[in-house]
């Protein structure tokens, strides 16, 4: 009599959780991100915790998104894109390279 154990584990290792972080400072507001906030929030999207963060220090190019612990930064985000970002890389680990903030990531 050979005894299996069912197993509760995953074939494959989960990703770590993510944190994705919406700056709501001054004028990353005035562009719109209490908006983006709220679409990321409006979302269902497992392992992943959205919220609200202080300057995040690229005033001028927002709102700004960073997705951690990936070191991601997506800037000038609107509501409508949001979809794409959960899409696309929280789900499907693949970055938007189109919305990506060319500071901290090269755009070839």
């Amino acid at each position: 009599m050979t005894s299996t154990q069912p197993s509760n584990s995953p074939a494959t290792p989960p990703i770590s959780n993510r944190c994705v972080r919406i700056c709501q400072n001054r004028t990353c507001r005035k562009q719109g991100a209490a908006k983006v906030l709220a679409a990321f929030e409006a979302m269902s999207i497992p392992e992943v915790t959205v919220m609200g963060s202080s300057c995040l220090g690229q005033c001028g190019n927002g709102p700004m998104v960073l997705v951690l612990p990936d070191m991601i930064w997506y800037s000038g985000v609107r509501p409508d894109e949001v979809p794409l970002v959960v899409e696309q890389h929280l789900l499907g680990n693949q970055k938007v390279t189109k919305m990506l903030y060319y500071r901290f990531h090269s755009q070839g």
